[in-house]
């Protein structure tokens, strides 16, 4: 029998989508060269005639050789210089990109007295503002929050794109890119809070920055409490059945199905990583928040309870909220004040 409020949730859903006009399909491309510009190399080249079924085997080998690497693969240079401008921080990212826009890392502070602080990391898309609200609650709460933007996005957006789409495209190599750029980014970030005195640590990271924050903790022992605000362990997964990427699908379709994407992006999806984070979760203590949408149509519900379920299987202490609302609907009165006093709660007694 048909569920009237997840239908009426689904519709609103649908109207908040149709807002974005600037969706635009890029043309599909393998991006082997961002690939062969990472830590971990070996990914060998092929003709122009091959066919998708064997690139896509040389990239299922490419994945499997990052993730027994993965500490080298998400490894960074230290910053050299950090430049704190009133409440705006800038270095350069860790991490090369010929778009130099991209290159300085912009991230906006919210300072507060003690030794508590986290880095927040927003959604795909996100503006400059976004999380500022976020930010301010977690500051009068005592907690200090450094609001880093992703690769590609706001300030840090080439000339001539209107959206973030270089983070989440069908350019299989520069997605990956960018999510390793974003690790290093945020590892950075942690370097200059460590610097300025904050010594218990934490992340918020919601949507894309969830996945962003999860490949980081991972990787991150100072990580010790965690934000997950919306979840899934498949990168793929999302772009394949998402509303908010059905630009990007139609220009993978032709090339890819979904389980060979899922493939080609395991160095970039959570559930590559859950058994190190709970390696690492038992050795610091990390405690986890994890934050889902139960009428949710770009991360499904279904890819958010395997992520609940996986932390209950490896015996993580977490706490799971599925809010009545979708992906859109989250940041809207009143589930935004749900979102915000769940997270504002969490990180008050973790942290």
């Amino acid at each position: 029998m048909p569920n009237p409020y997840a239908s009426l949730i689904h519709a609103w859903e649908r109207r908040l989508n149709r807002v974005d006009q600037d969706r635009r399909l890029t043309a599909f491309d393998w991006g082997s060269e961002w690939l062969r510009a990472t830590p971990v190399n070996g990914l060998g080249p092929w003709s122009p005639e091959a066919p998708a079924s064997a690139i896509v085997e040389a990239l299922r080998d490419w994945n499997t050789r990052v993730l027994r690497e993965s500490e080298r693969f998400f490894a960074y240079e230290p910053v050299r210089e950090y430049r704190r401008e009133g409440d705006w921080l800038r270095f350069d990212s860790p991490v090369e990109t010929p778009y130099p826009e991209n290159r300085q890392v912009v991230a906006r502070w919210f300072p507060a007295p003690g030794r508590k602080a986290v880095v927040v990391v927003a959604q795909w898309n996100a503006d400059e503002q976004g999380h500022w609200g976020l930010c301010s609650l977690l500051q009068r709460a005592g907690i200090a929050a450094l609001r880093v933007s992703m690769p590609y996005h706001d300030r840090r957006m080439p000339g001539g794109l209107k959206r973030a789409e270089y983070t989440v495209d069908s350019n299989i190599g520069r997605t990956i890119h960018a999510a390793r750029q974003a690790v290093a980014d945020i590892r950075a970030a942690l370097d200059w809070l460590e610097q300025e005195g904050y010594t218990s640590l934490g992340i918020v990271g919601t949507s894309l920055g969830s996945c962003y924050a999860l490949l980081t903790s991972a990787h991150e022992p100072r990580l010790r409490v965690n934000v997950f605000n919306h979840v899934s362990e498949y990168f793929g997964d999302v772009v394949w059945t998402g509303l908010a990427t059905w630009h990007v699908r139609d220009s993978l379709a032709g090339y890819l199905d979904q389980d060979q994407l899922r493939e080609v992006w395991r160095v970039i999806s959570p559930a590559s990583y859950l058994d190190t984070y709970a390696r690492l979760a038992r050795e610091t203590g990390k405690r986890s928040l994890l934050i889902w949408a139960r009428y949710d149509p770009c991360f499904l519900p279904q890819f958010s309870r395997e992520v609940v379920a996986s932390f209950r299987r490896l015996g993580l202490p977490f706490e799971a909220h599925g809010l009545p609302c979708g992906h859109y609907t989250i940041g809207r009165w009143p589930f935004k004040y749900m979102d915000a006093g769940l997270i504002v709660r969490f990180l008050r007694r973790e942290l």
